[in-house]
């Protein structure tokens, strides 16, 4: 059994939030390059995966922060769950709060944090009681159910107005606490297509579990691909029937998402693991010491941008003005949101050569 802990997953955390915080602060959203939007319905670009990847890690880091409780009773266990659970959920409603300062009567009540809470709370419950056949049975059958509920709609299922995503979070939340990016209330992290993507932390918690078992690094890397490879071609067939859609957490979507995660594991295993290329990817392990809090400063810095005035413009608008100066309107947005990247960069190495860790 290999006992050691593998670089390449901290390599593979500190790329995903240095690509969340990319993909979130654009100059200005109406000048993005396609492959850092979102698919506006079915299909996928480069950036519907960055969510997901979050959710693996998530999983991931739920094997190792189990394995070292393991001599806590099953209660307090439960307790921590539940607790930090709470946490992130309520620290992703008051970034809701912050961000819109708006009446509590219209305050969007799902989002990014509030999922990663849900999903990590239902996740970890359920890894802390079954075993790993059981946790395989659960995440087909989640999926499969999910699949099914889609037939109980009205109307055209996979259609933004009419899907059971939607109506359900009509009848729960209510219109005014959904999002309203897409011209009518839809809320893309909504409560029912929270359920799928507590998979994506399964897969992220069962391929941590297999790296640790194998006994060579070499042999993990064989058997992450083939799983890789495997989730990903499943999910491009099953999209056929069932559209890969992140707006819906559709299940192929989820297989998808999960195959490239694994796939893109097996690389920085490779790559710094095995071929001890660790000088490579330095500022990607920097980046994730500190995942979460240096994605939730990063959310109320850019926010803070929008409330500030300057003339008659926000001081987001004037420094994306600034940029258009001396570049196109896109290459001013990619490069307002690097200069981001580079910022938190600065404060996660900060901390990072401090060894200060702020757990959320």
């Amino acid at each position: 059994m290999n006992n050691n802990r593998y670089v390449a997953l901290d390599a593979f955390r500190g790329l995903t939030i240095a690509l969340m915080i990319l993909v979130n602060t654009p100059g200005s959203w109406s000048h993005v390059y396609a492959p850092l939007l979102h698919a506006d319905w079915h299909g996928i670009t480069p950036t519907d995966l960055i969510f997901p990847f979050f959710l693996f890690i998530i999983g991931s880091a739920l094997y190792f922060s189990l394995a070292n409780k393991k001599q806590q009773s099953t209660s307090a266990q439960l307790k921590n769950i539940v607790k930090r659970s709470a946490t992130i959920f309520l620290l992703g409603l008051l970034l809701n709060a912050y961000g819109d300062l708006g009446q509590l009567s219209d305050l969007r009540i799902m989002g990014v944090l509030q999922r990663l809470g849900i999903a990590y709370g239902i996740a970890a419950i359920c890894i802390l009681f079954l075993s790993v056949r059981q946790l395989i049975g659960l995440a087909v059958v989640i999926l499969m159910t999910y699949w099914a509920v889609f037939y109980t709609s009205q109307g055209s299922l996979y259609s933004l107005t009419d899907n059971v995503v939607r109506q359900l979070d009509l009848t729960v939340l209510g219109v005014d606490h959904m999002w309203g990016g897409k011209g009518i209330a839809f809320e893309p992290e909504g409560l029912l297509s929270t359920l799928p993507a507590v998979v994506n932390v399964f897969v992220g918690f069962l391929a941590t579990r297999l790296l640790m078992i194998m006994p060579t690094k070499e042999k993990s890397v064989l058997a992450i691909i083939t799983v890789g490879i495997f989730l990903s071609v499943f999910g491009l067939f099953w999209g056929q029937w069932h559209p890969i859609n992140k707006s819906l957490w559709t299940g192929s979507y989820v297989l998808f998402s999960s195959g490239c995660a694994l796939l893109l594991l097996a690389f920085f295993i490779w790559l710094v693991d095995i071929k001890a290329q660790t000088r490579l990817v330095q500022p990607l392990l920097v980046y994730g010491t500190n995942p979460m809090f240096i994605y939730i400063l990063s959310w109320l810095w850019v926010s803070t941008y929008y409330l500030i005035d300057v003339g008659d413009t926000s001081l987001n608008n004037y420094l994306y003005n600034i940029l258009t100066l001396g570049l196109s309107p896109h290459l001013a947005s990619f490069t307002f949101a690097f200069i981001h990247v580079c910022l938190f960069y600065w404060l996660s190495k900060w901390l990072y050569n401090r060894q200060i860790i702020i757990k959320v």
